[in-house]
């Protein structure tokens, strides 16, 4: 059963670091919850979502459950706060449609040094 499971890398994945340089302002992909870099949890998906987001953004891919779109939503634009990046229209259209069901889902997040 352990191979029908997937780590995946939420919000931001690894493409995307590798696209806007992100490894060169210090960014990582880590799995400690700890860091205030990645997602809040560890989320492990099927093998077939993890597949299905790839190097997706909110534009082209939201969790297939509608209770985490929320959560995923909120640690996308936290990420994209922490470390001042833009979106394009896109993303930003689906955020605000994301938000607009969202009710007051915090987005937190601390600048990075």
């Amino acid at each position: 059963m352990a191979g029908l499971l997937s780590v995946v890398h939420m919000p931001c994945p690894p493409g995307e670091v590798t696209r806007l340089g992100l490894a060169e302002r210090g960014f990582t992909l880590p799995m400690d919850p700890g860091s205030g870099e990645g997602p809040k949890a560890p989320v492990a998906v099927t093998a077939k979502t993890n597949r299905s987001k790839a190097d997706k953004d909110p534009a082209q891919w939201l969790p297939p459950l509608a209770d985490a779109r929320c959560t995923y939503a909120a640690d996308w634009v936290s990420t994209k706060q922490r470390w001042g990046l833009s979106v394009d229209e896109s993303e930003a259209d689906a955020l605000a449609e994301l938000a607009d069901g969202c009710g007051q889902e915090a987005v937190e997040y601390e600048p990075a040094v």
